[in-house]
């Protein structure tokens, strides 16, 4: 069973995502911002991270990037309001291979943990650069 670790700074959001991903995988911890995550990471040795971008304290932006920097071996998947295709790119350039839409937590969440468990990136539709589940930066 993977073991996630997951941050979002509006509680009812942790709550949902914590219900949906209890179902297939054991969530480790849960916290409110980038820092925290940080610290939790550190302790648990998570197979994920699961992270929002906007979030005080330090962004999931900053989060990722760091995380990443330090070594760590988690794969990170971003769980966000933002569709916008720039939000995208800085999640790919700060190593996510997972960037699933609030809107699509219910279906696309879990799917998003295997594809990175098994080495895939995951994109949530219907961001316009997705089609046939490939996506393409151009």
């Amino acid at each position: 069973m993977f073991r996630l670790l997951l941050a979002d700074d509006h509680a009812a959001m942790r709550e949902k995502a914590i219900r949906v991903l209890e179902v297939d995988y054991s969530v480790i911890d849960a916290v409110s911002n980038g820092q925290e995550i940080l610290d939790a990471e550190s302790r648990t040795m998570p197979d994920a991270v699961i992270l929002d971008i906007s979030m005080p304290i330090m962004t999931g932006l900053e989060a990722a990037t760091r995380l990443k920097q330090r070594g760590s071996a988690a794969k990170i998947i971003f769980l966000t309001v933002h569709e916008e295709v720039a939000f995208l790119r800085a999640a790919l350039d700060a190593g996510a291979v997972g960037y699933v839409t609030k809107l699509r937590l219910a279906t696309d969440l879990c799917l998003a943990v295997e594809e990175a468990m098994a080495g895939r990136i995951f994109v949530s539709p219907p961001l316009s650069l997705v089609k046939n589940g490939h996506f393409s930066l151009t």
